[in-house]
């Protein structure tokens, strides 16, 4: 393994730190996710033109940069480090994979060259708990509601879909839903994956209140929607394909957290440098010196583990590093309330938005134990020991 970065990689993280810095501040975050789209359309536009941020990853081919995984991972870093609103988790993180993955060759060229250059948006329209991240999928994470999740029946040469769907994430305002669905009937059910357009007959979507409002989500209700499968009329189990996305999505969630919980632990040493307190800064006193070292060794630490899983993008260090980035997260920012003294406890401070993202990160995406757990499970640390995972 190599560890130094590329010329390349490191011209891709100074652009987007820099232009993000200067257009994703705290306060253009508050005014982007009080907008109607949840995010700035206008800089989005621009990350997809200038930078092709959601197609880094994707193969040139379909309209995308041609990278990898690892650069996608990176530039997540930068993203997270300005908690930028945006529907890149949506649209490059869960989307573009499974549509590339399973989608037919019409598909994936009608679909694909759309979301690299940011003119369509996409949501993934099912539970996280389909992504497999902590522990094998269960029944119920193909939707919620009346209908016993999203039912798909035959509606002449095509499919219709009828449930409801929660807590998608930007799925109030992208143009294009992967929905899950089950198919065949209670006796035979499967579960397949369907494309919905946003201006279908029959589909409602309303936002809903959020922790983390740089994570809008919205509940998705369909009443015998017109879809198509994905991957046409033979496809098969989209669990294998699911799982490889979900360890792509944590790699770069783990990114994200760990950008986010640096910049977090930066404002905070900014700030105690000033601060004073007896005639003296605060950061002079050996117990908030003390509290930040141990701080800034947990955020290098998680950083080592997003890199590496950056490299190696496995069903095991990818976990590992997202439990790894969530944690230093978690603790970045409850330090960063703490060590801002009593401007940092008001809500309208910017320590909240890094706090909020870490609770909500963790509900969707987690728990940090349970991540873990799997990952041992995954690697068969406890075979053969008589210990339960």
């Amino acid at each position: 393994m190599d560890a130094e970065f590329t010329h390349e990689q490191g011209e891709i993280r100074r652009t987007l730190r820099e232009l993000l810095h200067k257009r994703c501040g705290p306060d253009d975050v508050r005014t982007a996710v009080r907008s109607e789209a949840g995010y700035d359309e206008a800089l989005w536009r621009q990350l997809a033109g200038r930078l092709g941020l959601p197609g880094l990853a994707l193969e040139d081919r379909y309209g995308g940069v041609g990278l990898g995984a690892t650069e996608a991972v990176l530039a997540c870093e930068e993203t997270g480090r300005a908690l930028l609103p945006s529907p890149l988790l949506g649209t490059a993180l869960l989307a573009m994979p499974l549509v590339t993955e399973l989608g037919t060759q019409a598909q994936r060229r009608a679909v694909l060259p759309r979301l690299a250059d940011g003119t369509l948006t996409a949501a993934y329209a099912a539970s996280t708990a389909g992504l497999g991240l902590t522990g094998p999928p269960d029944a119920s994470w193909a939707g919620g509601g009346r209908a016993g999740g999203v039912q798909a029946r035959r509606a002449g040469d095509g499919w219709s879909l009828y449930g409801q769907a929660d807590q998608v994430l930007g799925g109030h305002s992208a143009g294009l839903l992967v929905v899950a669905a089950h198919a065949g009937g209670y006796a035979r059910t499967r579960t397949l994956l369907f494309l919905v357009d946003a201006g279908a007959p029959g589909l409602v979507r309303a936002r809903l209140t959020a922790l983390d409002e740089t994570r809008p989500q919205a509940r998705v209700q369909l009443r015998d929607v017109p879809a198509q499968v994905l991957g046409g009329e033979e496809a098969g189990d989209p669990g294998p394909a699911l799982a490889r996305t979900g360890v792509f999505a944590a790699a770069a969630l783990a990114a994200e957290a760990v950008g986010a919980a640096d910049q977090a632990l930066a404002s905070t040493v900014e700030y105690v440098r000033v601060r004073e307190q007896f005639g003296r800064p605060v950061g002079s006193f050996q117990a908030v010196k003390h509290r930040l070292a141990d701080l800034y060794v947990r955020v290098a630490a998680a950083r080592s583990a997003v890199y590496y899983a950056a490299w190696e993008v496995g069903p095991v260090s990818a976990r590992l590093a997202l439990a790894a980035g969530l944690e230093a997260l978690r603790a970045a920012a409850g330090e960063a309330i703490q060590l801002h003294g009593g401007i940092g406890f008001t809500w309208e401070h910017h320590a909240h938005l890094y706090f909020k993202r870490a609770v909500a990160d963790e509900l969707l995406f987690g728990p940090v134990h349970a991540l873990r757990a799997h990952a041992a499970e995954l690697a068969g640390v406890f075979e053969g020991t008589g210990v339960a995972a």
